[in-house]
């Protein structure tokens, strides 16, 4: 074999590992939506495909490796969309930038739904998600920790309550997650990140059932609020940084 013909050969046995594994997460996709991620079996996504196990573990030797995968994909798929959002806004002003992320979180899960329930949903029995999943986990928080650091850097912040015995927790907070940044700012972006997610599994998981009925500008107004509570003022005006 030439040396042109062994590289088209590897070419072609990486494309068809490409199509392969996009097939497996493709079928695992499937069963998540049907019996979700607890359920989640090697056995059952080989059986869909025609494929005999032994060959399946070639490509996720185990169902851990498979559900990473999955998460990592979720991660981000979602980190994609409130990133494109965003761009979309640049030169907006700090709140907008703010909703315009929380908004596209809130249109992806919806989208998504199953999808959101295996990174935000109830944790997965006998599962715990390793390192290689924190880079896309992170994508959306680093989006809105930077809009906040934009505006403290710029025109600035309101100014946050912190009560004395939060401190410590606070600045640990802030030498974590933005050492720029205020730790009473650190904290409020905690709150507004665990808020978020809450407000959105919340409309998702049915708990806003015959409660809360216009969704989308609840949605909205409750988001515009977090952006407060963390400082952030329309025209970006606060006690400077």
């Amino acid at each position: 074999m030439s040396p042109a013909q062994g590289s088209t050969a590897q070419g072609a046995r990486a494309r068809a590992r490409i199509e392969v594994t996009a097939a497996i997460k493709d079928a695992a996709r499937r069963q998540l939506a049907a019996d979700g991620a607890a359920k989640l079996s090697l056995r059952a996504v080989a059986r869909e495909l025609g494929m005999v196990s032994s060959a399946l573990y070639r490509y996720f030797p185990s169902r851990d490796d498979l559900l990473t995968a999955l998460i990592i994909d979720a991660y981000n798929s979602l980190g994609e969309s409130a990133e494109a959002a965003h761009a979309k806004a640049e030169g907006a002003g700090p709140v907008r930038r703010w909703t315009t992320v929380c908004e596209a979180v809130r249109t992806w899960a919806l989208a998504h739904p199953h999808e959101y329930a295996l990174i935000y949903g109830s944790p997965v029995p006998g599962y715990s998600a390793p390192d290689t999943t924190v880079p896309a986990a992170a994508r959306v928080g680093l989006l809105l920790i930077g809009i906040v650091r934009d505006a403290h850097h710029g025109p600035g912040l309101g100014e946050l309550p912190l009560p004395a015995e939060l401190r410590p927790e606070a600045e640990r907070l802030a030498a974590d997650l933005a050492p720029d940044l205020p730790p009473e700012t650190a904290m409020a972006l905690v709150t507004a990140w665990a808020q978020l997610f809450g407000l959105v599994g919340f409309e998702l998981f049915g708990q806003f059932n015959r409660v809360v009925e216009d969704r989308e500008p609840f949605f909205r107004h409750a988001v515009t609020r977090l952006a407060q509570g963390v400082g952030l003022t329309e025209d970006g005006g606060g006690s400077g940084s």
